[in-house]
């Protein structure tokens, strides 16, 4: 009987190939742009959009504020309540309780 050896050289380019199959399969699982860090990523610029709806509210708020104290539109009501807020004025027919 004659023994036949095995390819080593077919084994090596399985082996090799399956080696690179699975590194390639856990670096898009687990890499810097694979699955895991996609969800992570997709999850804080869902945060930061909420973060920035919020912010540009406040700043449409600031904004409306800041109008109606300039020179060219003066809010009396609001002069008065930061007068109020800021100096602690009141008017001499008002109780002050703290």
């Amino acid at each position: 009987m004659k023994r036949t050896r095995p390819a080593i050289g077919a084994l090596f380019y399985f082996g090799t190939a399956i080696v690179l199959g699975l590194y390639f399969t856990f670096s898009a699982v687990q890499g810097a742009y694979g699955l895991f860090n996609r969800v992570q990523i997709e999850a804080e610029i869902t945060d930061l959009r909420t973060d920035r709806d919020d912010l540009r509210v406040t700043l449409a708020e600031l904004r409306n504020r800041t109008h109606r104290l300039s020179d060219d539109y003066l809010d009396l009501d609001l002069l008065d309540e930061r007068a109020r807020d800021v100096l602690g004025l009141a008017r001499p027919d008002e109780i002050v309780i703290r």
